[in-house]
């Protein structure tokens, strides 16, 4: 299947005044924005406009704001042209780009979001989460797998990534907040969540990474 990401990625001079370019880069034409990073912002933007709840909206587009301030960028959606513009931070002066006043536009990075965006892209991200789940459940029974089933709710409806890329502060904010709110475990569930995420990790041959188990969780 045919990736359509960069097709919605547009270079600035193509028939209007430039903003931004498809591809972050900086003065020696290194990236400094990663494509995933890009992926995940646009997610979560998607996400935000379709989240009917108000609180679940400013979630996503904090937890957009959060990923990009990691790499020192901020965000916007231009009303105009429906258009996601990831920009560096310090361009903003009293909430405003001034375009006008800067030399390297390259830098910034613009994603269309009019139409259906990706479909195929989400499809698979929600495809291998669960069948990493239907794994976990086949190999280590029911309880493991509804565990693992939460987990892909989680990683898919707040952070939009694949459950072998969560970090463990990720995985901290699933056991502490999500699972026992959200997921309404078993007393057996709750009892082995930990080892359930864990067992994600192991059935998708990747590292687990460092989290802990709250103690009203734990055995």
């Amino acid at each position: 299947m045919r990736d359509t990401r960069d097709v919605n990625r547009t270079r600035a001079g193509a028939g209007r005044e430039p903003e931004t370019s498809g591809r972050a880069t900086d003065g020696a034409g290194g990236e400094t924005l990663p494509d995933d990073v890009v992926d995940d912002a646009e997610r979560l933007t998607r996400l935000a406009r379709e989240a009917i709840d108000e609180n679940e909206r400013d979630a996503y587009r904090e937890r957009r704001a959060d990923l990009l301030a990691e790499h020192g960028y901020a965000a916007r959606v231009r009303e105009a042209d429906d258009t996601l513009v990831c920009h560096p931070a310090e361009w903003l002066a009293d909430g405003t780009v001034r375009t006008d006043r800067i030399e390297d536009l390259s830098r910034a990075v613009e994603v269309s979001l009019s139409g259906p965006g990706d479909p195929d892209d989400w499809d698979a991200l929600d495809a291998r989460n669960r069948e990493l789940v239907a794994t976990v459940r086949e190999e280590y029974g029911e309880i493991h797998g509804a565990n693992a089933d939460a987990l892909a709710d989680f990683m898919g409806n707040h952070y939009a990534k694949p459950i072998a890329d969560a970090t463990g502060a990720e995985l901290e904010e699933f056991l502490g907040e999500y699972f026992v709110r959200n997921a309404w475990p078993s007393a057996r569930q709750r009892a082995t969540v930990g080892r359930s995420v864990a067992l994600c990790f192991e059935a998708a041959d990747e590292p687990v990474p460092s989290f802990s188990v709250p103690e009203r969780l734990q055995e």
